[in-house]
C-alpha cells in the first residue's frame, strides 16, 4: 500500500522503512481509502513535531514489546494507558490498533528505521522515545534482558550516547548507585561535582525541551525531570549537604 503524505513537511513519515511498516499496519486495518485518509488527517491537526513523535513511537514500541518472543498483555495495557493520557481515548483506541498491527507486519530493519527518526527527530525526543520504552520494559514488572538489549541498540541506532542511556535506564531498574547513575556520575564525585552534574541533569531533561510537542506528550518529559530532582536530594540527604 502506497501512503500519500505530502502535507506539513512529514512527509519523511510516510516513505522508506516508516512507511513500509505504516503502509502494511494502515492497509491491514482499513480497507476503504476514506479510512485510510481519516487517519492520517489527524496528523495534520498536529505540529510537526508532535506528529513525528508520535509515529515514532507507535513503531519503536512495537519492537521493543515484542523482543523476548511475546506479547505480554501488561505491556499491552501500559502502552494503551500511555496512549490514552498522550491522546485521549478516542484518539489513542484508533493509535492502539494501528500499533497491534504494526506488531504484526512483516520485519523491517530496525537500524534504517532507526537512522529514519534520528534524521528528523531532535535528540530531547529521540530521548524521551527511549525513557518511554524503558517504561514498557518494566510494565510487566521484572527486567527482560532481551527488551533491554533492543532498547540500547535503539538508543546507538539513534545516536543516543551510553551515558544518557545509563541514566534513563537508571530510572527505571533498581540497582546499585542508582542515583549516581541517573546524574550520570560517579560515586566518588566531591560535592560539588554533584551540584554541577545536578544542573546539566536538569537543564538536558527539562520539560521545556519538548515544548514543541503536544501538551499530552510534554507531560511525559517531566517524569525524567522529576526522576533527577528525586535522585538529586536522594545523594544530598545521604550525604548530608546543604
Amino acid at each position: 500500500m502506497k501512503l500519500k503524505w505530502i502535507t506539513g513537511g512529514l512527509g519523511w513519515m510516510f516513505a522508506g522503512p516508516m512507511g513500509a511498516l505504516l503502509g502494511y499496519a494502515l492497509g491491514s486495518l482499513f480497507s476503504k481509502a476514506n479510512e485510510q485518509e481519516k487517519f492520517q488527517s489527524h496528523y495534520q491537526n498536529m505540529s510537526q513535531s508532535a506528529a513525528q513523535f508520535e509515529i515514532s513511537l507507535l513503531i519503536l514500541a512495537a519492537y521493543v514489546i515484542k523482543a523476548d518472543g511475546k506479547v505480554d498483555k501488561r505491556e499491552l495495557e501500559y502502552v494503551r494507558a500511555q496512549f490514552n493520557q498522550m491522546f485521549g481515548a478516542q484518539r489513542a483506541q484508533e493509535s492502539f490498533k494501528v500499533f497491534k498491527h504494526i506488531i504484526n507486519s512483516k520485519p523491517v530493519s530496525l537500524r534504517q528505521i532507526c537512522l529514519q527518526i534520528d534524521k528528523h527527530v531532535s535528540h530531547a525526543q529521540r530521548l524521551q522515545l527511549i525513557h518511554f520504552l524503558y517504561g514498557i520494559s518494566m510494565a510487566d514488572g521484572h527486567i527482560d534482558a532481551k527488551e533491554v538489549e533492543i532498547i540500547e541498540k535503539i538508543g546507538r541506532y539513534m545516536y543516543i550516547n551510553a551515558h544518557d542511556l545509563g541514566s534513563i535506564k537508571a530510572m527505571f531498574y533498581k540497582e546499585p548507585k542508582q542515583n549516581y547513575k541517573i546524574l550520570e556520575i560517579d560515586s566518588s564525585a566531591s560535592d560539588a561535582e554533584v551540584k554541577k552534574a545536578f544542573r546539566k541533569m536538569a537543564m538536558k531533561y527539562h520539560p521545556d525541551k519538548l515544548s514543541d510537542l503536544s501538551a499530552s506528550q510534554q507531560k511525559m518529559g517531566k517524569q525524567k525531570f522529576m526522576k533527577v530532582q528525586e535522585a538529586y536530594e536522594a545523594i544530598k540527604n545521604e550525604r548530608g549537604m546543604s
